[in-house]
C-alpha cells in the first residue's frame, strides 16, 4: 500500500510537471500570437505584406503562425514550416549577439495535435537527424524570442553535419550582411519536399530534400537564395531571385522590385 501510494504521488508530480510546462510554453505568445493569423506580424514581412495561406495547395492545410521576431506558414500535413520570414536590421542583431541558448525544444501548443510535430518524432531515428531552426536561435534578440525560436513549428528534420556546419555558415554570412546593410533585410527559409522525401517518427514529420534561405535588401532592392540539399554538401554559389524561382517554384517576393543579386547591383 505505502509503494502504491508513492507511485500515484509520483504520477501526480509527473502531471503536475508536464502541466506546467505546458502552461509555461503557452505563455511565450501574446493572445495575437494565438489567433493563429498573420495580423499581429504583417511588419515582419516586406512592405508589410504577409504570404497568403489560400495561395497554399489546401492539402497542406497551411496555418499562419506568429513569433516575436518571426513569423511561419505552417503546414499541419508536413507537420513543418513551408517558410519561415525574419526582418534583419543591426540593431536587432546587436541585441541577439549576447543572448543566451536554451535548447529547450518543444511541441508548439498553438497547433492541433493532430498537426504538429512532436519531441518524440525525433527522437532515437536512425540515421540521426537534428532539429534545424528556420529562423536560427542566433537571431532572437532577447529571452522570449530566444524560447520561441526552439518551437517545433520552426524546425525541420535536418542532416546534421549540414545543419551544424553548411548551414550554419550561411545562417552567419546573412547575419554579416544584414549587420553591414543600411536598413530592413528580410529573409525567407524553408524546406522544399522533392519526389522520394522521407517522414520520421509516429506523426510522420516530412524530411526535406533541399533547404532555401532568399535574402531580400529592402534598401538596395537586391535578392538572392541559397538553395542546398539536406545531406553532408558544400556551400554553393549564390544564385539570383529568377534562377531561384525556376529552381523552387516560389514566387515569395510576388510583385516587389529586384533589382540585381548579391554582389552586383
Amino acid at each position: 500500500m505505502y509503494l502504491r501510494k508513492i507511485a500515484v504521488g509520483l504520477s501526480a508530480l509527473v502531471l503536475l510537471s508536464a502541466g506546467a510546462n505546458a502552461r509555461s510554453q503557452s505563455d511565450l505568445y501574446t493572445q495575437q500570437q494565438k489567433q493563429l493569423s498573420f495580423d499581429s506580424c504583417a511588419e515582419l514581412f516586406p512592405t508589410a505584406k504577409p504570404i497568403n495561406t489560400a495561395t497554399v495547395p489546401a492539402a497542406m492545410k497551411p496555418l499562419a503562425l506568429c513569433s516575436d521576431h518571426f513569423a511561419v506558414l505552417y503546414s499541419q500535413t508536413s507537420k513543418t514550416p513551408l517558410v519561415v520570414v525574419e526582418r534583419l536590421n543591426a540593431a536587432q542583431l546587436k541585441d541577439a549577439k549576447g543572448e543566451e541558448r536554451t535548447n529547450q525544444f518543444y511541441a508548439d501548443p498553438r497547433i492541433p495535435k493532430s498537426g504538429r510535430a512532436e519531441l518524440s518524432d525525433y527522437r532515437s531515428q536512425h540515421p540521426a537527424v537534428d532539429r534545424g531552426h528556420q529562423s536560427p536561435a542566433a537571431d532572437a534578440p532577447n529571452a522570449n524570442a530566444m524560447a520561441q525560436s526552439f518551437a517545433l513549428s520552426n524546425m525541420v528534420p535536418q542532416d546534421p553535419t549540414n545543419n551544424r556546419k553548411i548551414w550554419s555558415k550561411v545562417e552567419a554570412d546573412v547575419r554579416k550582411f544584414a549587420v553591414r546593410a543600411g536598413g530592413d533585410v528580410y529573409v525567407f527559409t524553408g524546406p522544399l519536399f522533392d519526389a522520394g522525401y522521407s517522414t520520421i517518427g509516429d506523426n510522420r514529420v516530412w524530411v526535406p530534400t533541399r533547404l532555401f534561405k532568399l535574402v531580400y535588401d529592402a534598401s538596395s532592392k537586391r535578392a538572392w537564395a541559397y538553395v542546398l540539399p539536406n545531406t553532408e554538401t558544400r556551400i554553393q554559389k549564390p544564385m539570383d531571385y529568377d534562377t531561384f524561382v525556376k529552381s523552387t517554384g516560389l514566387k515569395l517576393l510576388g510583385n516587389l522590385p529586384v533589382s540585381g543579386s548579391v554582389g552586383r547591383t
